[in-house]
């Protein structure tokens, strides 16, 4: 059965207003009552709700507009077109992989669906140490209800992947506590292939749910359009200065756009938006743009099975832990979760080289992988990375690996091994340049004991980035309050991850769509009283 794509049989009946910012010939203005500044989890929610309300919405957005006849689950087709930077940003080290979406949708086109509410203990956090106010669990509890009927979250309901089942198994082994992943899936059909796209618009991201309604609601989208510049003038943003981009999607095309309207929201994510925000010279009296940004810094371990996984097939994430996450308070938590193992995904994972990289992968149907995502931003020697802007003007994370998160991470090697190792696995090997495939517990410790704690022989990545513009009611500690208005501009809000003021302990997707649905809802009064 053919697959409808939803641009394509809705974009010209309800006259949808698509601008490829790439094709334009001359410079523009254009004017609207809220320009939004990026379409993924924070942009697209709140293009929806202010649409919603009445309101003249334009969304602009830097990557391609891609859609299910776009997707064929070609890994180096995807990766070089709906990924930032051709799935090649990193840290400014080099040290860390930085896996985000660059597309209409954002990253909610590519990532793997898992839907998770904040935990509890994070808000408490954010509330006694950060002063956000207005983010208790019962107060979100409503956006959190409300999203996750929209997108249709609910716990994956067939049987987890071979890749998946491994971590149970092991987790059962240990009398580790495990569970069933909320995905915001809808007619899913097991491919295994979300990082790709999805073919059969069964991921509710939003460039099938709330920007088509966006859209409907008579909501203008410009992609292939760079937001460069902010424009500031008597505490407030006069206009956002942007570049078209040519169809290889990075160079520009010389023609300029001009957007101009009373409130500008800032949804590009945790390294994007306080790169625009320090290339424009916003006002910061207290240095606090591009501070505290967040990732869950992951690492993994590899193990072959006597049977076969094909950990390439099948619901990409299904089953995961949070036994580690919250157990000490001085330790820095994880969360153990699989990853598919595609072969370019698998390699990226892996880090190998050469021949040694070649070896492992022909036994890639039989491999299963496990990962831990570290809790970034709880303790005084985590205080995330810092967002800078290189010689062209880019932004770059540079985020240094404390002692602390070291520690953290051989501690989830160590874990990641006992799981696999009671689910069967015949050999294990923690990812970092110096290990080698481990046939027993002992061998294993003792070299994750030992391995150089060092940058770039670690094998670390991360998909999650928060932070950057941390919100809180004082403005000599954060950089928009809890309704996300920047301190230092009346029309400027930021919308998305990076106003967390540390990372979440989870995959961060549902609680942006709650944040967004509640700054955005409060948005909307504002500018009804004005």
């Amino acid at each position: 059965m053919a697959i409808a794509d939803i641009f394509k049989d809705r974009a010209k009946s309800e006259n949808w207003q698509l601008t490829d910012a790439g094709k334009l010939s001359q410079n523009m203005i254009v004017e609207a009552d809220v320009i939004i500044i990026g379409t993924g989890a924070g942009g697209g929610v709140s293009a929806e709700v202010l649409s919603q309300a009445g309101l003249k919405v334009v969304m602009i957005e830097e990557g391609g507009l891609f859609t299910s006849d776009n997707f064929n689950m070609d890994e180096l087709d995807a990766y070089g077109t709906l990924y930032q930077e051709g799935a090649g940003r990193a840290t400014k080290d080099g040290a860390i992989s930085i896996f985000q979406g660059r597309a209409v949708g954002g990253t909610t086109v590519v990532n793997w669906t898992s839907s998770f509410r904040t935990p509890t203990p994070t808000l408490d956090h954010w509330q006694k140490h950060h002063n956000v106010q207005g983010f208790s669990s019962d107060e979100m509890a409503p956006y959190f209800d409300q999203m996750e009927k929209r997108l249709n979250v609910s716990k994956w309901a067939m049987p987890p992947n071979a890749n998946n089942d491994i971590l149970k198994q092991g987790c059962q082994a240990h009398d580790w506590s495990w569970a069933v992943i909320p995905r915001n899936v809808k007619g899913c059909m097991d491919l295994g292939y979300c990082g790709m796209g999805c073919p059969a618009n069964a991921k509710q991201s939003m460039l099938v749910t709330t920007v088509p309604e966006a859209l409907k609601n008579d909501a203008q989208l410009y992609y292939r359009c760079s937001a460069e510049r902010l424009v500031f003038s008597d505490h407030k943003v006069d206009s956002v200065e942007c570049l078209a981009i040519g169809e290889d999607g990075h160079t520009p095309t010389g023609v300029k756009l001009t957007f101009k309207a009373p409130h500008i929201v800032l949804s590009g994510g945790a390294i994007n938006n306080p790169g625009l925000l320090l290339r424009s010279s916003a006002p910061d009296p207290h240095e606090r743009i591009g501070k505290r940004t967040m990732i869950h810094p992951v690492n993994a371990s590899l193990a072959r099975m006597d049977q076969t996984t094909n950990p390439f097939y099948g619901a990409p994430q299904s089953i995961y832990s949070d036994h580690f996450q919250w157990q000490t308070e001085g330790d820095m938590g994880f969360k153990l979760e699989v990853p598919p193992m595609q072969p370019v995904m698998g390699a990226q994972i892996m880090g190998l080289h050469g021949f040694k990289l070649a070896d492992t992968l022909k036994d890639l149907s039989s491999m299963q992988s496990t990962i831990a995502l570290m809790r970034d931003g709880f303790h005084e020697e985590s205080v995330g990375g810092t967002v800078e802007l290189d010689h062209g003007g880019k932004p770059v994370l540079d985020y240094p690996v404390t002692d602390y998160m070291w520690n953290g991470l051989r501690k989830a090697h160590s874990k990641m091994a006992e799981l696999q190792f009671a689910a069967g696995a015949k050999s294990v090997m923690p990812l970092h340049h110096d290990a080698t495939f481990y046939s027993n517990m002992k061998d294993c410790q003792q070299a994750i004991n030992t391995l150089p704690a060092e940058l770039h022989r670690h094998r670390l990545l991360t998909a999650h980035l928060m932070g950057g513009c941390s919100m809180g009611e004082d403005a000599k500690e954060s950089v928009v309050n809890s309704q996300g208005r920047f301190h230092q501009a009346d029309n400027l809000y930021v919308i998305d991850g990076s106003v967390f003021p540390t990372s979440i302990g989870a995959n961060p997707q549902l609680s942006i769509y709650a944040l967004a649905l509640k700054q955005a809802s409060a948005l909307v009064k504002t500018i009804k009283q004005a």
